[in-house]
């Protein structure tokens, strides 16, 4: 293999962070600000150390390049501005529907219930790091450059695409959850008594969606992608983000070459329709089974590198932190971890005598749910839940299970999910203070009378 390219057919970002450290070191690779020492101090294993200071992706001067070529801050053709709300999320948020954080939204799990298999879209989450855009698709454009692209010297080498260009190319459709990685971080503190940071999701920061566009690997082989690109780096066109006085610019996270040429799609319709503002109108990124940082949302420009390249998103937030982990953090997180949830809202009430259908989904990063177990007796005993539609590798199942309960009283109830890996859900997550992947049996409180 020649120096400095990595084997795209090797292991996941793991070893890939390995390889991004010993990129460094040779002096090959584009830290974008960050000092030797500070990379010196890196394990080859975990990589990067995590600094507020970070600034990656490109320079001042791309930053404004990149803004000014992608789009403008006017009205979309997506949907109506008279039907949109004011603040950082523009669609209704139903309180029947959301439990809405600030900027971010979470679905309410009993209004799941009886919805089908995807997540309607007046009902799918919201997760924005600041504010939803308003973007014309008239005057946006897609713009790849980099050194990992054939052509001109590598600050020259650019192609653009037009919202029609992409539209003209082949386009797939494909059915894949979004989930952000803080899903479930609540129970860190309610179930476990573990102080972490961040929204205070339970489990409805997930939505399965089918989505509509082009494979990126379409786009990086028209842009001229070469056999030495290693890294390719989406940037959304969301409002900067400003992180204890810092500001980071806007949404970024790299991805391997070996991830973006697999299942990566450039998303322009979501469940049959053009995408929402709040859902990434007028292209987002769907990465099917990883976290959902991964899926940037208002993409805008991709840098092509043939050398790794940082973010504060795969450095400074999206690993694990802890006492149990190294002081620069693991390596950054990639597939989700599996997880149930049931179609009911918290603290609800069943009647006593009767038979009550309890439904619900399980879903995993890691291949598809093989199959799930209820107890209701909190872990005591536990029986299979009825799948009431398998899913698919990038889904979720959707299950049913009687239950007849004959004495009034609390119980809890829990689903544990087993996945592709054939390992059931843990009873206790491994902890981390950003409360990154949640993947234990929740306990879900309910009422009987």
């Amino acid at each position: 293999m020649p120096k400095g390219e990595f084997d795209q057919h090797g292991a996941g970002e793991a070893s890939y962070d390995a390889h991004r450290a010993e990129q460094w070191l040779a002096g090959e690779a584009a830290g974008r600000g960050l000092s030797r020492r500070v990379m010196l101090g890196m394990t080859a294993k975990m990589g990067l150390a995590a600094t507020a200071g970070l600034t990656a992706g490109r320079s001042a001067a791309g930053l404004a390049a990149g803004r000014s070529a992608a789009g403008q801050a006017t009205p979309t053709n997506a949907a109506s501005l008279s039907d949109l709300s004011t603040g950082p999320i523009l669609k209704p948020l139903p309180p029947e529907f959301f439990t809405v954080f600030g900027t971010n939204a979470e679905t309410r799990w009993e209004a799941m219930r009886g919805q089908g298999y995807h997540t309607p879209t007046d009902r799918f989450f919201v997760r924005n790091h600041t504010s939803t855009p308003i973007i014309d698709a008239d005057t946006w454009r897609l713009r790849l450059f980099g050194s990992g692209l054939r052509g001109a010297p590598p600050r020259e080498r650019a192609v653009e695409f037009t919202y029609q260009d992409l539209l003209e190319l082949p386009a797939v459709t494909q059915s894949a959850f979004i989930e952000c990685a803080g899903n479930g971080r609540s129970f860190f503190t309610s179930q476990q008594g573990q102080s972490v940071s961040g929204t205070a999701w339970k489990l409805g920061a997930v939505g399965v969606a089918t989505w509509r566009g082009v494979r990126l690997s379409t786009v990086l082989a028209r842009a001229g992608l070469t056999r030495r690109a290693v890294d390719v780096l989406p940037r959304g066109l969301d409002p900067d983000f400003v992180s204890g006085g810092v500001n980071l610019g806007a949404v970024r996270r790299p991805l391997p070459v070996e991830k973006a040429m697999d299942d990566v799609l450039l998303a322009y319709e979501m469940n049959g329709k053009p995408l929402l503002p709040d859902h990434g109108f007028p292209v987002r990124l769907v990465v099917p089974s990883w976290i959902g940082i991964s899926s940037i949302k208002w993409v805008g420009d991709i840098e092509v590198s043939a050398q790794p390249l940082f973010s504060p998103w795969n450095t400074q937030f999206y690993r694990l932190f802890g006492p149990d982990h190294p002081a620069e953090g693991s390596a950054p997180l990639s597939r989700q971890v599996a997880k149930s949830a049931f179609e009911l809202p918290w603290n609800a009430q069943l009647p006593v005598g009767r038979t009550s259908y309890l439904t619900g989904r399980s879903w995993s990063g890691h291949g598809r749910v093989r199959t799930v177990s209820i107890s209701v007796d909190s872990g005591a005993t536990w029986r299979p839940a009825q799948p009431r539609r398998q899913g698919h590798d990038d889904g979720w199942t959707l299950w049913e299970f009687p239950w007849r309960p004959r004495v009034a009283g609390s119980y809890e109830l829990l689903a544990r999910a087993t996945d592709g890996t054939g390992r059931p859900q843990p009873t206790q997550a491994p902890y981390n203070t950003l409360g990154y992947l949640f993947g234990a049996v929740v306990r879900h409180p309910v009422t009987v009378a």
